[in-house]
């Protein structure tokens, strides 16, 4: 039975933040450990509803009132396994995940705020590493079966752990360096200190998946090998292609990249330097990349926009002013738009705006400005107003509102288009819809044995929306492989996140 009372005699409360000036002159998370009783406080506000909206608002199913009272009353080992029940790897979603859960929760239907269930979580996912240390559960039993999955994020490791706890031959194709996906070279280590991954992948090998490395499917190995050596093949390879704005003048100017080559280099210079060896954050042409004594802009007002403003900060740039087409969001959630538990348009501010920087809202970039020899100089920007039309987006310049902003280093933030157009799509006869991802059919099959999931399937999302398609991807391919009894599927191919009708 929970407490009634939790959420009226405790007030919501998290960890606080490494100091600032500590914290950007190190690449080590921002949030230290809650301490179990502040942990214990706060799944204490959790009043288990009659009707919890909170399993709505996550993907995965997630059992938040359940673990919430066991670590209430100190049951912790019982927490982890009601958390590791409907979730692969809750020490990436507790960190990374922005919580449509509490968006979801009760408390903020009747004006309270909501239950810290990420933290929570969080805590608990770190109770399970020094309790047991991440215990291997192997099958007892091969079934002689074999699957290919392409690609290590999270939707292609969820599923490869479902995949080979259920008695299958599991060989994950990476053609980067190193297996994590965007969770390796695309998060920062201020969000996801690397070790957490590296814990998962000695759990995963110890399960007996296989993991192969620097294999860039469709060039290094065929569509038609992957096949011929497995019985099912999992195509689980992101969706990276960075939107870009070619039409803007000044766009090839040097100096002007997407986000995502910015993030990349600057995680493979921490994870050199946690080697042992150094490093410059550069492009794979050699390029700098580094932001240290520029004027950084960042283009977009999303995650990926604060990852790069945390991660200049670290690298010691001169200024960054962060860019958004949009006016500045509510500080609460506007019921007539995003009713409860819908996901509200909220401003939000992340770890990394307290350590500087500018945020300029309703503004888009009119040119880069060159310095006269092919090198950006500044970004001449005006104020904006952003409409609706017949489902366009109308962007109205307002006259006499240009002004320019000094930048050496400019960064696209603006989303991504899908999967990247690659050779493995034509060979395994898969083709990418309007939306630049690969559709599924209801058995989340693409073609004939032919399997997708994460956000080359549903397009850039949540990290708990890819660890749910993997899983119910996984249980697709089991059933189709004829293995005995049935795996968990949080989601189907066509599931939407909660929204107003």
């Amino acid at each position: 039975m929970p407490d009634p009372n939790g959420f009226l005699r405790y007030d919501r409360r998290l960890p606080a933040r490494r100091p600032v000036p500590v914290r950007i002159s190190d690449w080590r998370e921002v949030y230290p450990p809650a301490g179990e009783e502040l942990i214990r406080e706060q799944a204490t506000r959790c009043m288990d509803c009659g009707i919890p909206f909170c399993h709505d608002g996550c993907p995965l199913g997630n059992r938040i009132p359940d673990w919430n009272d066991l670590v209430r009353t100190g049951n912790w080992d019982a927490a982890v396994e009601s958390l590791h029940a409907t979730n692969n790897f809750p020490e990436f979603t507790g960190r990374l995940c922005p919580a449509p859960c509490e968006a979801a929760c009760v408390l903020g239907l009747g004006g309270q705020q909501p239950v810290t269930i990420k933290q929570v979580e969080v805590e608990i996912a770190d109770a399970a590493v020094a309790r047991d240390g991440l215990r291997p559960r192997p099958a007892s039993a091969p079934t002689g079966r074999s699957v290919a999955v392409v690609g290590s994020g999270p939707a292609g490791l969820a599923a490869a752990q479902q995949l080979a706890r259920a008695g299958h031959t599991v060989t994950v194709y990476e053609r980067d360096d190193a297996i994590g996906g965007l969770l390796r070279y695309g998060i920062p280590d201020f969000k996801l200190e690397k070790q957490h991954i590296d814990k998962r992948l000695a759990q995963l090998t110890a399960e007996g998946v296989r993991f192969r490395t620097g294999v860039d499917v469709g060039v290094d190995v065929t569509a038609e090998q992957l096949r011929a050596e497995h019985d099912a093949v999992l195509l689980a390879c992101g969706a990276l292609q960075g939107r870009d704005t070619p039409e803007t003048p000044g766009r090839a100017l040097r100096g002007v990249h997407q986000a995502m080559a910015h993030l990349v280099a600057a995680n493979r210079v921490v994870a050199a330097a946690g080697d042992g060896r150094p490093a410059p954050a550069t492009l794979p042409d050699g390029t700098p990349i580094d932001a240290a004594g520029k004027h950084v802009v960042i283009i977009g007002g999303g995650d990926t926009a604060a990852d790069c403003l945390g991660v200049a900060h670290r690298q010691g740039a001169a200024g960054v002013h962060q860019l958004d087409l949009y006016p500045q969001p509510p500080t609460e959630r506007d019921a007539a738009r995003d009713p409860w538990p819908t996901w509200p348009w909220l401003l939000r501010n992340y770890p990394a705006h307290e350590e500087g920087g500018e945020r300029v809202f309703a503004v888009a970039v009119q040119e880069f400005v060159d310095d006269g020899t092919g090198q950006v100089r500044a970004v001449r920007i005006a104020e904006v107003t952003v409409e609706k039309v017949d489902g366009r987006r109308i962007v109205t310049p307002l006259p006499g509102s240009e002004r320019e902003i000094p930048a050496d280093l400019v960064l696209l933030a603006i989303g991504f288009e899908g999967t990247e157009q690659q050779p493995l799509l034509a060979q395994f006869g898969v083709t990418r819809n309007a939306r630049g991802a690969v559709d599924a059919r209801p058995d989340w099959q693409a073609a004939d044995g032919v399997f997708v999931a994460g956000d080359m399937h549903r397009g850039a999302s949540l990290i708990v929306w890819a660890i749910a398609e993997g899983r119910a991807a996984a249980a697709a391919i089991h059933t189709y492989l004829g293995g005995v009894g049935e795996l968990p599927a949080p989601v189907d191919p066509a599931r939407q996140p909660l929204a107003a009708r």
